[in-house]
């Protein structure tokens, strides 16, 4: 969601009341020197500031803020919402665009002919001006505030304007206005795209909606109600959203709550699972005895009456079939046509009724048709149903994957919070949670909310936010956000945002609106459908209405064969599983080489990947820090690198290192003790350690024989006047490669320097050229300091590095990605909770399988032996599926295109000769096994070897 700046001004004082967004910045200490450096300004105060974002009320101006922060390196950006009027059309946008993309300090927009969202370190005024040049106009959607003169607090009361929709749930999405009225409903029997723009074609002809996004992957609606229905006349607009949802042929009802929701999906999830299965298992128990008779030479034809009598147990044993397992597939099939639209299931409809209305008419009058053409067809009614039922079940499971990332994350959220009121602890459900309590938060519990520490000071691990794995140091006034885990202090922390405003909402809000995006491509299959199925009706009612009028004695019984002949030899088996064979063999293959696709459509469009985006953290590097260099220092300053075990003094002094970082739980702590039981093999893991004594965020410190010795950052050791000067040259190497320095000194001397990093998979580098050689363009998306990332990316060749990025953010670059140049297909690569909202958004969403259960989830592709090497192989054999896809479909096609008109009759009047269903029947089955033949190629795919 976007991020609201605020501007607030008093005429009498010029005050100004920013809401910046910080660039630049890894911690607290960067922003209390941006701190200082605001309020060395005249009249300027920071009400709240962190290493992302400050809240400043000052006379000065945005471009004297950032000239005060341009010593230190950092940067300052407001995002502002406009109003836009006329534009109108695209060129008019496009307009807009070029104007903004040639104007300097602007970080990022999102324009569209109404809006116009902007993050730069622009004055609105400017803003207003530059598009009133361009001859629009531009209304700031802006928060007032009145500033009492006698409150330097400037305490205000906010009146927010109207705004227009502020994009619910499409490509340009921005958190909207509290004013507007969002509803849910849940909706039974979407099977396809189609069914998704029926629904939405419904629920937008209704008056008072102003938008609605219909998610297929959870079967629900979120619809925009215009504001000025309220009370019993929203109720009843509700009402007409339900009936015009019911008017396209499906079931509805409104959500009151997400775990009602949730249990109704699984409820009807179970039943659709238990359904297919039935019917699947029913289909083919029924059909594969009759199919494998016929194959084996058994007798098919009506030629006595005791054929008659066993054909029609069968016969009627079939329709028993039809109107229970092939239930789902005729109603279906009548509820499209009562709509106009033609699908899938009219094709199975007519194959399997076709075949079954021949076949008894066959059975009970066998007088009626000629002798060749006597043949029943009941084993091809049986068995369609029963494949095409399979293949539903299989769809049914990777449906209900999709759900599970949004539970996944609020599961995140804990149920209830200790509150304390009036100096006692009180369990409080977090929805009753209000801004301004103060909660306490005990270790290895989860924070129920955004908040301000006021007490106490504690470790917290925010990999669900940043991806990071290196916890951070929280005290007093530092910000804790829901869903992270307090590790190992106590705190009491005072809540600022509660309810649909913390970060793990916005997530979850997030992954909600990508999800229910339409996809970039539609179902080939369903689409060729709705033309081919009005076309095989028109053919096979003209060649009757022919045969009737001109046709040979008995007219009837031509007739019958040959409307018969043409339902059957364009039988829907073999275009019904053109599609879904390649597909399954595709999935299965990819299983084979650890990649496991959770969403058949990606096979689709990942084939057409322009751009992919990879996580840092666990994606491209291994997600563990490590020390990557090690430096030892003699009593005369001289400096080593490398092995520790070249002297007995360094062995000795990583004894006691190691002695002393064992008794912390900090994960570079974790990482040097590793390195030391790792590298030195003569390492004493029972020095006697004394005093030991840790200076939270800094380092630690600790007596061994008679010797101090200090652990920690440069800074911490500096600040016991330590000198530096002979780590001078290790610092500086460490720094260059981005890594985090973790000192050691013994007795106010320097020790030692140890290098710690998140290594570099061994085939990422590999990966990113096998990409760059497919003409894929590579860029790396980080929550990680631009320093840190731009040096990873260098190292590994990446096209674009964009660092310092939150999760809500992520999506936002993701959806800028697939802007560039018009439009192109972006992958994500990611492996934490904060990386989905952007699997969310992509078109392709990959997590690595030793990544986070919500990553996972989100994703339609999960790498599961977690080598990106296995997307470049993961593309090749999308590429692969596809056209083996598109070779399926129109082999279907040209045997269609020559069969249908040979069982029409046209080789009649030159040769005499009428194809029989018979043969119809073994073209039909032929049409069938060649598909399957060719998709089982795909299983002779070689993926590419690392």
């Amino acid at each position: 969601m976007g991020r609201f700046i605020v501007q607030t001004s008093s005429k009498e004082f010029d005050m100004v009341n920013y809401q910046l967004q910080l660039h630049g910045l890894n911690c607290m200490g960067c922003a209390k020197k941006a701190r200082n450096a605001f309020e060395s300004l005249d009249n300027t105060t920071v009400l709240d500031i962190s290493a992302l974002q400050a809240q400043v009320q000052t006379t000065a101006s945005l471009d004297e803020l950032n000239q005060a922060l341009s010593s230190l390196g950092y940067q300052a950006f407001q995002t502002l919402h406009f109003q836009l009027s006329g534009l109108s059309c695209g060129r008019c946008v496009n307009k807009v665009q070029e104007s903004l993309n040639n104007t300097d300090s602007i970080d990022q927009f999102d324009v569209d002919k109404t809006s116009l969202k902007i993050t730069s370190q622009l004055e609105a005024d400017t803003i207003v001006k530059l598009i009133s040049d361009l001859g629009y106009q531009a209304e700031l959607v802006a928060i007032k505030a009145k500033l009492d003169p006698s409150d330097h607090e400037a305490t205000k009361e906010v009146e927010v304007q109207k705004t227009e929709i502020e994009n619910l749930q499409n490509d340009n999405s921005a958190q909207a206005s509290s004013t507007q009225q969002y509803q849910q409903f849940l909706i039974s029997g979407m099977t396809c795209a189609s069914c998704v723009s029926s629904v939405e074609k419904g629920i937008n002809k209704v008056d008072s909606v102003q938008q609605a996004q219909v998610n297929l992957a959870e079967q629900t609606a979120w619809v925009i109600i215009d504001p000025q229905f309220t009370d019993q006349a929203l109720v009843e607009q509700e009402q007409l959203i339900i009936n015009a949802i019911k008017q396209t042929g499906y079931h509805a009802e409104i959500i009151k709550n997400d775990d009602e929701m949730r249990a109704q999906q699984q409820q009807q999830f179970e039943h659709d699972l238990k359904t297919h299965r039935q019917n699947a298992i029913a289909g083919l128990i029924v059909g594969v005895p009759l199919m494998a008779w016929g194959m084996l030479g058994g007798n098919m034809m009506i030629n006595s009456a005791t054929d008659q009598w066993a054909w029609g147990i069968i016969g009627i044993l079939c329709l028993i079939l039809l109107a229970t397992a092939g239930k789902p597939f005729f109603s279906n099939a009548l509820q499209a046509l009562s709509h106009k639209r033609a699908t899938m299931d009219t094709l199975v409809a007519l194959g399997t009724g076709a075949a079954w209305l021949y076949s008894i008419m066959v059975t009970l009058f066998p007088d009626w048709f000629p002798t060749q053409a006597r043949h029943v067809y009941y084993e091809a009614s049986a068995m369609i149903i029963g494949l095409i039922s399979l293949g539903h079940y299989i769809e049914a499971k990777a449906k209900a994957r999709t759900n599970d990332s949004l539970q996944s994350l609020i599961n995140l959220q804990p149920k209830t919070a200790i509150v304390i009121i009036e100096g006692k602890e009180t369990s409080m459900p977090v929805n009753q949670i209000q801004a301004g309590m103060h909660i306490r938060v005990k270790p290895g519990d989860k924070m129920p909310i955004d908040g301000k520490v006021i007490s106490g000071e504690s470790y917290v691990d925010e990999s669900m936010l940043t991806g990071e794995p290196i916890a951070c140091m929280k005290n007093v006034e530092d910000h804790v956000f829901a869903g992270t885990v307090n590790q190992d202090g106590s705190l009491i922390i005072e809540a600022t945002m509660v309810g649909e405003q913390t970060s793990l909402a916005r997530i979850i809000q997030l992954v909600r609106q990508a999800q229910s995006s339409k996809p970039a491509l539609a179902k080939l299959a369903d689409k060729i459908s709705a033309v081919f199925v009005p076309v095989v009706i028109a053919i096979a009612l003209f060649a009757a209405a022919i045969w009737y009028v001109v046709g040979p004695e008995p007219q009837i019984s031509y007739m019958l064969v040959v409307v018969t002949t043409v339902l059957i030899i364009a039988c829907p088996c073999a275009l019904g599983l053109a599609t879904p064979l390649s597909i399954t063999v595709g999935v299965g293959k990819a299983a084979e080489m650890g990649i496991l696709i959770k969403n058949a459509e990606v096979l689709q469009t990942a084939s057409q990947i322009q751009t992919v985006v990879f996580d840092k953290t666990g994606t491209l590097t291994q997600g563990k820090p490590s020390v990557q260099q090690a430096f030892y220092f003699d009593d005369n300053g001289a400096v080593s690198e490398g092995n520790a075990e070249d002297t007995t003094n360094n062995v000795n002094l990583l004894s006691a290192v190691y002695n002393i970082e064992s008794q912390s739980e900090h994960p570079l702590a974790q990482a040097v003790c590793q390195y030391i039981d790792g590298n030195i093999s003569t390492v004493n893991k029972e020095v006697s350690i004394h005093d030991f004594k840790a200076e939270r965020g800094l380092g630690v410190s600790a007596k061994w024989n008679q010797s101090e010795i200090l652990i920690g950052s440069p800074r911490y050791l500096t600040g016991k006047n330590v000198d530096m000067t002979t780590g001078t040259e290790a610092l500086a190497s460490l720094n260059q490669q981005a890594h985090t320095p973790i000192v050691v000194a013994i007795n106010g001397k320097l020790s030692a320097v140890f290098g710690v990093a998140d290594p570099i998979r061994d085939d990422s580098k590999q990966t990113i050229s096998a990409l760059k050689a497919l003409g894929i363009k590579v860029v790396m998306l980080s929550g990680d300091s631009k320093t840190v990332a731009e040096f990873i990316g260098q190292q590994l060749g990446i096209d674009q590095v964009i660092a310092e990025v939150l999760p809500h953010e992520k999506a936002e670059k993701i959806q800028m990605l697939q802007q560039e140049n018009g439009s192109r297909i972006v992958a994500m690569v990611g492996d934490g909770i904060n990386d989905a909202p952007a699997l969310a958004q992509a078109d392709v969403s990959i997590a690595m399988g030793s990544g986070s259960d919500v990553a996972i989830e989100s994703a339609s592709m999960t790498l599961l032996n977690s080598s990106p090497i296995a997307l470049v192989n993961a593309i090749a054999l999308s590429k692969a599926t596809l056209r083996n896809i598109k070779q399926n479909l129109l082999g279907a096609f040209i045997y269609n295109t020559l069969g249908i008109p040979i069982a029409a009759g046209v080789l009649y009047p030159a040769f005499g000769f009428l194809l029989s269903p018979v043969v119809a029947g073994a073209a039909m089955a032929l049409s069938s096994i060649t598909v399957v033949s060719n998709a089982n190629r795909l299983r002779l795919f070689k993926p590419k070897d690392k």
